[in-house]
């Protein structure tokens, strides 16, 4: 390994991101952002496309025929916390932390998979695989202009490597979402006398199924598959029988059910209207015999199920998440990243790719 050129490739990306958190780029809001790495890509010396505020990067002179590796994060941020009591677009550095919004979710890992871009496009032509680099949009709303809308761009894709905040540890399967809006249908009448059908009461035994059931796929990693109900709505008046009542519920699919498969079985087992927002956002998983998570534990990584979603959710393609930089940090006030998680997120990610043989 070139120690000189990795430190080097570091330091950029460590003024990049500077550069990023000071520019806003909240979900759907990226365009400047994209900008100002567009043309800092092309600066050094690579062929950028673009659709949209979705940016990628081909290797140059990859003969074809090889398997492709695809590395990608995202640019877009959440809004800023309400108890930042930092200016949220100022990169200070204190005490080796790197403050800023979108520094640890993903600016972080974004930045270091561009050095590891860098690093291998500059060191190892001979690689039997090659390496497409994308930075996508709109991940933080999964909008479908984002990763999504360039994938019939980037063609056959073997592995994606995908950048998000895993303290450099190995996702190997990440939950799946999808939301359901839940009516249950009664009859109206006055409170005062037995006239009437509760939809309040006719809702309560699905919410209790919904808070109690086990299904009967459990993963190694992601565990039982999660339901919430997270929202209510019922009535009018306080002396007025609800007709409906209408509640929302928040479903975690692990990689052993299909979103369409969950839904049927969920279906079946209530007597409530039920409607899916989508199906779109699905499980994944790799299996523990694919090179990059034989590479992985060949480095000393520990694997581990990620109940958090990330672009991941959209790819038809085997996947693995990691990256440098904390989950829980992600979304909070006064985010940060460390330094020394940045320069070894991208020593690790060349450590990784530098070896990797894909079948």
């Amino acid at each position: 390994m070139n120690s000189d050129l990795l430190q080097s490739l570091t330091a950029d990306s460590i003024d990049l991101l500077k550069r990023i958190i000071t520019t806003p780029s909240t979900s759907r809001d990226e365009a400047e952002a994209a900008n100002l790495i567009q043309e800092q890509l092309a600066a050094w010396g690579f062929d950028v496309s673009r659709k949209g505020n979705n940016l990628w990067v081909r290797e140059a002179k990859c003969p074809d025929g090889r398997p492709v590796v695809l590395l990608n994060s995202h640019i877009d941020t959440v809004k800023p916390a309400a108890g930042y009591t930092r200016d949220p677009f100022k990169p200070d550095i204190e005490d080796g932390k790197l403050f800023g919004l979108g520094s640890n979710d993903a600016g972080g890992p974004l930045v270091s998979l561009i050095a590891a871009f860098r690093y291998l496009a500059a060191t190892s032509p001979e690689r039997p695989y090659s390496l497409i680099l994308a930075a996508s949009a709109e991940e933080e709303v999964s909008g479908k202009n984002g990763l999504e809308s360039i994938l019939p761009d980037l063609g056959s894709i073997d592995l994606a490597i995908v950048g998000e905040p895993t303290s450099m540890q190995p996702a190997v399967a990440e939950k799946g979402l999808m939301v359901l809006d839940c009516t249950a249908t009664g009859k109206s009448g006055h409170a005062a006398r037995n006239e009437g059908v509760n939809a309040i009461y006719r809702a309560l035994p699905a919410i209790e199924w919904f808070r109690s059931h086990v299904f009967e796929r459990v993963s190694q990693f992601l565990g039982p598959v999660k339901m919430s109900v997270t929202q209510i709505e019922a009535g009018t008046q306080h002396n007025v029988v609800p007709d409906t009542c209408h509640f929302v519920v928040d479903v975690r699919v692990n990689e052993l059910y299909k979103n369409r498969e969950l839904l049927a079985l969920i279906k079946k087992a209530v007597d409530v209207d039920v409607k899916e927002r989508s199906t779109r956002l699905s499980s994944s998983a790799i299996p523990m015999t694919h090179p990059v998570v034989r590479r992985c534990l060949d480095l000393g990584l520990k694997p581990f199920g990620s109940p958090t979603m990330s672009d991941q959710a959209l790819m038809p393609f085997t996947s693995i998440k990691i990256g440098p930089g904390q989950s829980a940090r992600s979304h909070s006030a006064d985010e940060f990243i460390l330094l020394d998680e940045i320069k070894s997120g991208v020593k690790t990610y060349v450590e990784i790719l530098d070896n990797l043989k894909i079948y």
